[in-house]
């Protein structure tokens, strides 16, 4: 983990499991202030006891503009300063496509996964500036200041068993690059980090059935673990002021679709 990371304040939505306990885990680790967000109080308090005492939780549903008030009130009161590396984390799957799908859960899954996303992205990127002195200009903070956005490799490469949700992530690709062209002159990088299969809760709660699950993991493992997608996000984070990594892609070695 590079040293560099101590001076960060993150915020991370989604961190109760999966992708999100892994980077705030490593961040914490690394010295980092981290203010960590899920729905699930029980299991986010928790991690944030283990985290320290430069750690805290809020709870809440993160596409709420009141939650992600508190998120960002809660690493100003806690760091004496802005975020200055927000992990936009928190999402949700869907198995099916536009003819297979749920209908009833269209509209929660576009909430959390793009909506959440874009107000989180907003907030951050208000903030950013304000902290920084200007709302224009190419003047850079010190450390560096980041947002980085959890995608999907479906939303790149859309698959048709589970192309609702793809959906989704393909409209978050293009949030984020049309957000890094605005701010990247600012001196704020945004990124976009798309993982393959991932080992998590994810694929239960996305309704995929288990022996299709298994047999895919079967077939294309070993499959990425949360903690490769958090190094991942390391990686970015700890660049040099004027590197910005924009984009990655990372799969199992395995994996040949999507």
């Amino acid at each position: 983990m590079d040293h560099t990371l101590g001076a960060r304040v993150a915020v991370i939505s989604g961190a109760s499991a999966g992708i999100g306990r892994a980077v705030a885990l490593d961040l914490a680790a690394a010295g980092a202030v981290v203010v960590v967000n899920a729905r699930r109080s029980g299991p986010l308090e928790e991690l944030a006891r283990n985290l320290g005492a430069k750690a805290a939780a809020v709870a809440g549903d993160c596409a709420d503009d009141s939650v992600i008030a508190r998120m960002l009130d809660a690493a100003l009161a806690l760091a004496g300063r802005e975020a200055n590396l927000v992990v936009v984390n928190a999402g949700r799957g869907l198995h099916g496509s536009s003819l297979t799908s749920n209908p009833a859960e269209w509209e929660e899954m576009m909430r959390t996964n793009v909506l959440g996303v874009a107000r989180l992205i907003r907030a951050a990127g208000h903030r950013m500036l304000i902290a920084s002195g200007s709302k224009s200009g190419t003047g850079v903070g010190t450390p560096p200041r980041d947002i980085i956005v959890i995608g999907s490799v479906v939303g790149r490469h859309v698959s048709p068993f589970s192309s609702m949700y793809g959906a989704t992530k393909f409209a978050v690709h293009g949030l984020v690059e049309g957000t890094r062209r605005e701010l990247g002159p600012k001196g704020i990088r945004v990124t976009l980090i798309e993982p393959g299969f991932v080992e998590s809760e994810f694929q239960g709660v996305a309704g995929y059935d288990p022996a299709w699950v298994n047999e895919m993991f079967d077939r294309i493992g070993p499959v990425l673990k949360p903690q490769d997608v958090a190094r991942m996000i390391a990686f970015v984070a700890s660049q040099p002021l004027h590197v910005h990594v924009s984009d990655i892609l990372v799969r199992p070695t395995r994996q040949d679709y999507p």
